[in-house]
């Protein structure tokens, strides 16, 4: 009895034994390195993409952008009307044509040419006759002083003569004078001063400078008066881009600024403009104002009415650290940053954000320049810290 008893306290002592080995062995066991780490195996990283990066100083710009339209520049349109009343015998371009200086745009029979023309024929005619007349009175005051001289003439009738001979001359003069003004006349109308038979009163209207004609307004047969404009010339070398800006977004722009335009014609190349033009006035529907980029436009290939893309740098400028905007997450209403401590653990780093702009986020605290910090996948290691938390709490 004595040794089952004994036997029995043996098997108590060592059941008890046993039973406090495990929590010895669970005290052994490697601690985690920390709450903030996060693991991910090589092939995992390879799997995700993972790209690591040093965070780097950058130069911060925020740029804004608009849409507008291609448009042509006022002061580079002209308004061509004809400089007399006629009828168009023939019109020789039409909308969209590309036109040099001086290039005959309509022939027009000019009317008031018509008119000057003749007039000049008849004042010509007029001091033809004048001429012959002052030659005529020109012998006779010869004659006569040869006759005062003998006495054959009264002086006083000489006189007379020679007063007449000096109203002839004022009045070739005066027709001279105006055969000059209606040669001027005629020059303005594109014609030569002269008056031939064959004359013809039919003038050219032509181009005042090179470029593209955007209207035309002119029909062979009709009658125009000088009031009518029968063409607009477009010279489209520079051109504006026009567009719309939010009434929040003007204090960030600013006349003089550069401008960056690109269209989907393109898309791989962009064109250098210049802001020249903010509107006073807003659009009362859209609250916007307009705004005009001068774009240089070598070999024509902004066309007309083409949408374009605006980039306009606003005042904001400055450098700082940045990261890739995809590399900030969000734990816990934090935002944070994977930072790399070894191959395989990374460091989840709360950082304070500035500005975002152009796919870049500004760093202003938590992190140094040169900390290599994951700038792809960083979603992976945060579903991986977040799964971690899950757990912990369970």
């Amino acid at each position: 009895m004595k040794t089952t008893v004994g036997i029995l306290a043996l098997g108590v002592l060592l059941a008890c034994c046993g039973g406090s080995r495990p929590d010895a062995k669970e005290d052994t066991k490697a601690q985690p390195q920390g709450s903030n780490v996060v693991e991910m195996g090589l092939e995992a990283q390879k799997h995700v993409g993972l790209k690591i990066a040093p965070a780097a100083i950058t130069q911060l710009t925020e740029y804004l952008h608009v849409t507008g339209t291609v448009q042509p520049i006022d002061s580079r349109i002209g308004h061509v009307r004809p400089i007399g009343r006629g009828r168009l015998l023939e019109v020789l371009v039409k909308v969209g044509d590309r036109v040099q200086r001086s290039q005959p745009l309509a022939r027009l029979d000019n009317i008031e040419a018509g008119e000057v023309l003749a007039q000049l024929r008849t004042a010509r005619a007029e001091l033809q006759k004048l001429r012959i007349q002052q030659a005529s009175l020109q012998r006779q005051v010869e004659r006569n002083r040869r006759l005062v001289e003998i006495g054959a003439v009264p002086r006083k009738d000489a006189e007379l003569v020679e007063a007449e001979q000096q109203g002839l001359l004022a009045a070739i003069t005066g027709q001279e004078s105006l055969i000059a003004g209606l040669v001027v006349r005629l020059q303005r109308f594109g014609l030569s001063g002269e008056a031939q038979p064959q004359a013809s009163a039919v003038t050219t209207i032509s181009s005042p400078f090179g470029g593209v004609v955007i209207k035309a307004q002119a029909s062979p047969g009709e009658v125009v008066d000088t009031a009518a404009e029968l063409f607009s010339i477009a010279d489209i070398s520079e051109v504006w881009v026009q567009a719309e800006v939010y009434e929040k977004d003007l204090g960030r722009i600013h006349v003089g600024q550069m401008a960056l335009v690109s269209v989907d014609t393109y898309p791989e190349e962009n064109f250098r403009g210049k802001v020249t033009y903010i509107s006073d006035i807003l659009d009362p529907q859209t609250r916007t104002a307009r705004v005009r980029c001068e774009v240089s436009n070598l070999g024509f290939r902004l066309k007309l009415d083409m949408f374009a893309a605006v980039e306009v740098p606003t005042t904001f400028s400055r450098k700082a650290i940045a990261v890739p905007t995809g590399a900030i997450q969000q734990i816990e209403s934090k935002n944070v940053v994977f930072v790399r401590r070894t191959v395989q653990t990374f460091e989840t780093r709360a950082v304070k954000t500035g500005k975002a702009l152009e796919g870049q986020t500004e760093i202003v605290a938590g992190l140094a320049e040169g900390e290599p910090i994951v700038v792809q996948g960083a979603f992976h290691l945060k579903s991986i810290a977040m799964g971690e938390k899950l757990g912990e709490v369970e």
